[in-house]
């Protein structure tokens, strides 16, 4: 490695030592209390993806250029000097990771495992090394963005498809436009995937819940988040704010997707607006008597699987389980569950910049799960992990249906 690009790697690092990823770098004992808590380690027995090993490899950086024990004695605490070879280490630490917490929640210290991948991620955009799939949709939404006017025309014109199966599936069920955009005032801005799937199910809701709503023009996901380029995060959630800002409306809703409900809900910063899941929606609507649901329709045995930016990290547990409580008597929770609920294996990007055969082979807890289970229906709330779930029910042959909460909700819909 030149010299040149080494300085400004290690220019990056020492950016993102604040007092609390110092703490964290500091304060880790190596009681391997972690170790089990890691979905990954847990299904492979390998240490290099377990959280103490992940973080090693910036530890040990972290040791050898910021601490004066790593510079007058590097063999205590295994300091080692930053090059390719360790530069590899470095993308193994940071794309092995779905980024769930669940470490965090068992290590004594509270050490946020995130916090650390946040180093590792800032050095390889630096070093040219991220994964480019995630780079080009992060760049994507950005520039959609910046090309407002021109995809504004093309949505227009797959919105009139929608609005089509929205009519047809629930007739009569709207007094005006049956999926409306551009909407001053209204009390939802429902943020969905931008795509039929995310949009069609949540109309249908809104819709029966004689709602005031508007679809945001923006897509959920952010893929700049997922990549942690804090630039490239906050221009695509921008986005979607500005919009909300422009109509005033009352409450931003999110679809399912938890990456973009932890980023709207806890990183925006105070706005007029609340930032809810369409899950906590739902579950108001069924409170309120806004809507109701056919129990006869969904056949089988339901479990669901908390994921992580939602549950864990966004304290949604109850919402969801009432809403597939109110669908059917024959629903079972996973064990663990809640914030103990093993990750997926496809979150914090995975899904898109991982091997299949990683997700496979790190989630063989999370098959055993379901398994235990017996159940038939298999859902959960976010399009990461509905996407790791239908691979692995592939892959692992487990012969079951994948379906999201909205779309079971959806389908059972009583309109009159």
């Amino acid at each position: 490695m030149e010299d040149a690009q080494k300085q400004s790697l290690l220019a990056l690092m020492a950016e993102k030592l604040n007092q609390s990823v110092q703490m964290y770098l500091d304060n880790c004992t190596r009681c391997g209390t972690c170790i089990d808590a890691c979905h990954a380690y847990a299904s492979t027995g390998d240490i290099r993806y377990s959280a103490v090993g992940r973080a090693q490899n910036i530890r040990r950086l972290f040791e050898n250029y910021h601490k004066i024990t790593g510079k007058i004695a590097p063999w205590l605490n295994e300091a080692v000097e930053l090059d390719e070879r360790w530069m590899d280490r470095v993308y193994e630490t940071a794309f092995t990771c779905t980024g769930c917490r669940r470490c965090m929640t068992y290590c004594p210290f509270g050490i946020d495992t995130q916090q650390i991948q946040s180093i590792a991620k800032a050095l390889l955009i630096g070093a040219d090394m991220d994964p480019k799939p995630l780079t080009m949709k992060a760049k994507a939404e950005i520039a959609k963005g910046e090309n407002f006017e021109a995809t504004k025309q093309k949505f227009q014109k797959e919105l009139d498809k929608i609005r089509g199966e929205v009519s047809q599936r629930w007739p009569g069920s709207a007094k005006g436009d049956v999926v409306p955009i551009d909407v001053k005032g209204a009390n939802v801005l429902f943020v969905s995937m931008a795509e039929k799937p995310s949009i069609v199910p949540a109309a249908g809701i809104m819709n029966a819940a004689g709602e005031k709503w508007s679809l945001s023009y923006y897509e959920a996901v952010n893929f700049g988040a997922f990549l942690g380029s804090p630039t490239m995060t906050q221009q695509i959630y921008q986005r979607i704010v500005s919009e909300a800002e422009e109509l005033g409306v009352k409450e931003m809703v999110i679809c399912e997707c938890g990456t973009a409900y932890r980023i709207m809900k806890h990183v925006i910063g105070k706005r007029d607006f609340k930032v809810i899941t369409i899950l906590q929606l739902i579950d108001r609507y069924l409170k309120e008597g806004r809507i109701k649901l056919d129990k006869s329709v969904i056949e089988g045995r339901i479990t669901y699987h908390d994921p992580c930016q939602i549950a864990r990290n966004g304290g949604i547990y109850e919402e969801p389980r009432n809403c597939l409580k109110a669908l059917t008597d024959d629903f079972v929770d996973m064990s663990p569950n809640r914030q103990a609920n093993w990750c997926c294996g496809g979150g914090g990007g995975l899904v898109i910049a991982q091997e299949p055969e990683f997700r496979m082979m790190t989630s063989r807890v999370k098959v055993d799960q379901i398994k235990a289970t017996g159940a038939d229906i298999v859902t959960t709330a976010c399009e990461m992990c509905f996407a790791q779930l239908k691979d692995l029910n592939d892959d692992f042959e487990l012969d079951l249906e994948v379906k999201l909460v909205s779309d079971l909700v959806a389908d059972a819909l009583v309109v009159d």
